[in-house]
């Protein structure tokens, strides 16, 4: 799912644990992590939200975000972890367990 500074607070408020990855189109790193962040949050089941820094440039500074791609875990609507870079897909299941 899309999020923006609209819809980016009813997401991580409703989904008790959830994962948001922090994007650019023009970022490789981030294209090539994208179908891997995909598939370990389909195996959890975990709801996945994406941000396009480039819209997005007020959650991006509110959160820290200084290098992409950035996952960050959300438990009970507060940031419990994030991971830096394009990491394989076993590293990403032990960072979502």
């Amino acid at each position: 799912m899309d999020l923006n500074s609209t819809t980016f607070e009813e997401f991580v408020k409703k989904n008790k644990t959830c994962v948001v990855d922090f994007w650019a189109p023009w970022c490789g790193p981030c294209r090539m992590l994208a179908p891997t962040i995909e598939a370990a949050c389909a195996e959890k089941k975990m709801p996945l939200g994406k941000v396009n820094i480039d819209q997005s440039t007020d959650l991006a500074m509110k959160f820290g975000v200084m290098s992409i791609p950035c996952v960050v875990l959300f438990k009970n609507g507060k940031e419990a972890n994030r991971k830096v870079g394009n990491v394989p897909k076993e590293n990403l299941l032990k960072f979502l367990s």
